[in-house]
């Protein structure tokens, strides 16, 4: 099965990073079968809200988790992609580090969401393609990768929760994966596209806001802040290193863009940004001749600074 069609302007140009599961070695899948990951399940428990301004939604519900993002809040969307600047930062205490495209219809308990990007966490030493879900603010609904009955995989290449290699090094080479997002003019569901490859879709009917249009897009860095021993945990987020060091150093985000009503893609041009914590992590706008729209985020967690 493939989308019916694809936003206007949408780029096929094929990146330096591969997308491995354990299974290449011996070939890929069948045509008309998909790939299947058999590991034990990594819910977390920890599963999020969007935050954005209190009369949207009430801080508490970001509960321990720490972002560093831009949004767009004005508008009716109908996809977003972005080119995800690919590190492994070290995580700890059964904490996850990640970096996403959020988009998000409703508010509270009523919250539409689909996310997709990379995700690392100790119980793996790998950085890993993720999405996540939910038709009700994660109350009942939802899950990561295919933990639960909702996205469906129709690429035999590669699926939730791959490993993504290989990952930039600090002041080395750096490494991208290209993320879209984007609502089916037809059927009405919304498509994954990874590296130029159709991966799924979630289906139009597992939602009531989400299945006509989204109403906020997000891209940035998220961790999960444990708060052991009532310190600020030392999980990274992104390069592990501030924004102020820079290409090679700090990671990026770049190329953010969302789909219109017409399904035309547009750089973003004016974001709401958040960081939860300045002191931890940091988020910056990039000046970067032919990165589009892009902005470093990221930091190294516990500091003298960061407590």
């Amino acid at each position: 099965m493939k989308p019916s069609s694809y936003p206007k302007g949408m780029e096929a140009k094929t990146l330096e990073t591969e997308i491995l599961q354990d299974w290449h070695e011996n070939g890929e899948c069948p045509e008309g079968t998909i790939p299947i990951v058999r590991s034990p399940q990594h819910r977390l428990g920890q599963k999020t809200t969007p935050f954005f301004p209190s009369n949207q939604l009430d801080a508490n519900d970001t509960k321990n988790h720490e972002f560093a993002q831009v949004s767009v809040t004005e508008g009716n969307y109908f996809g977003a992609s972005a080119r995800f600047n690919l590190w492994k930062p070290a995580t700890f205490n059964g904490e996850f580090s990640l970096a996403q495209i959020w988009i998000v219809a409703g508010q509270g308990q009523e919250t539409d969401s689909l996310k997709a990007g990379w995700r690392t966490y100790p119980e793996t030493n790998y950085t890993r393609l993720f999405i996540s879900w939910t038709s009700d603010g994660y109350q009942r609904t939802g899950c990561y990768n295919l933990e639960c009955p909702g996205f469906v995989q129709t690429s035999n290449k590669f699926g939730p929760d791959a490993v993504l290699a290989p990952l930039s090094r600090y002041a080395g080479d750096q490494f991208e994966m290209s993320t879209y997002i984007y609502k089916d003019k037809k059927s009405g569901n919304w498509w994954l596209r990874v590296n130029e490859i159709d991966v799924g879709y979630w289906p139009s009917s597992l939602f009531k806001k989400l299945s006509d249009r989204a109403d906020i897009v997000s891209w940035g860095g998220e961790i999960v802040n444990s708060g052991l021993q009532g310190r600020h945990t030392s999980t990274q987020m992104g390069s592990g290193h501030f924004p102020s060091e820079g290409f090679r150093k700090a990671s990026y985000i770049r190329n953010i863009r969302y789909v219109d009503e017409s399904r035309a893609i547009h750089d973003v041009q004016i974001a709401f940004s958040f960081v939860t914590k300045p002191e931890c992590y940091g988020l910056q706008r990039g000046d970067i001749p032919n990165y589009g729209t892009h902005f470093f985020y990221g930091g190294p967690g516990y500091s003298d600074k960061c407590l």
